[in-house]
């Protein structure tokens, strides 16, 4: 029996030295700022989503193209934002700076020093990519004047990944390792596995190393085996 076809509507976006990003209804508005920079109202964009919905690969997408620095919340005490800010006028990147996890930062001078990276972005004419696994907006911050600007702030949701994002990277990623695999067996995962990019990378991977030790095809059976096991 030949096995199915399988066909994914989906677009390819290079990553630069990154695994492709998938474009899909999901995040395709999310892709569509990230490529209209550097027009960015204000120079800054939020990016915001549930776990696993791919923020992080994406905002890795815009910091490959624009030269970014990434900055770390721990970068946001004491002095190091404003070490990290004077010397970005003298490196590549010119004030281009991703910050993820901003829901993430603790009150009083984090919340201090992300208020000052968003006015020096727009005073310096920067630019500015952060993200949150909430709408900026709903953030219970102390600090009045930051929430002004976050909601101020222009911002595009990636949802969660559907199946066609999901089954797709699911086929790329066996494909990268030069396994095929058939429709069957990716309508078999897609409601057994853990629904986020990072849950799909982990289950190939598995499936990969299992079928390796065990010199077996990966198919319906040896899959059931290792999700059983995983359980």
């Amino acid at each position: 029996m030949t096995p199915k076809q399988i066909a994914f509507d989906l677009d390819l976006r290079p990553a630069l030295g990154r695994d492709d990003f998938l474009v899909a209804p999901c995040n395709q508005m999310a892709v569509e700022r990230i490529d209209s920079w550097p027009d960015w109202p204000g120079h800054i964009l939020a990016l915001y989503g549930p776990p696993g919905s791919g923020k992080s690969h994406l905002a890795n997408v815009w910091r490959h193209r624009s030269d970014a620095e990434e900055l770390d919340t721990v970068e946001l005490r004491g002095n190091r934002l404003e070490k990290r800010l004077l010397d970005s006028h003298n490196a590549i990147s010119q004030g281009r700076f991703v910050l993820e996890d901003i829901d993430r930062i603790e009150e009083g001078e984090q919340e201090e020093a992300l208020f000052h990276l968003i006015n020096w972005t727009r005073q310096e004419e920067g630019s500015l990519l952060i993200t949150s696994r909430q709408a900026p907006s709903r953030l219970d911050f102390q600090l009045r004047d930051l929430t002004s600007r976050l909601i101020a702030l222009p911002v595009v949701q990636i949802d969660a990944p559907d199946d066609g994002l999901l089954g797709g990277l699911l086929v790329k990623l066996f494909s990268d390792r030069q396994i095929k695999v058939t429709a069957d067996l990716v309508a078999y995962l897609l409601p057994r596995i853990d629904r986020s990019f990072e849950g799909v990378r982990a289950v190939v991977d598995k499936l990969d190393r299992y079928a390796l030790s065990v010199k077996r095809p990966i198919t319906i059976p040896l899959a059931r085996t290792v999700l059983e096991e995983a359980l």
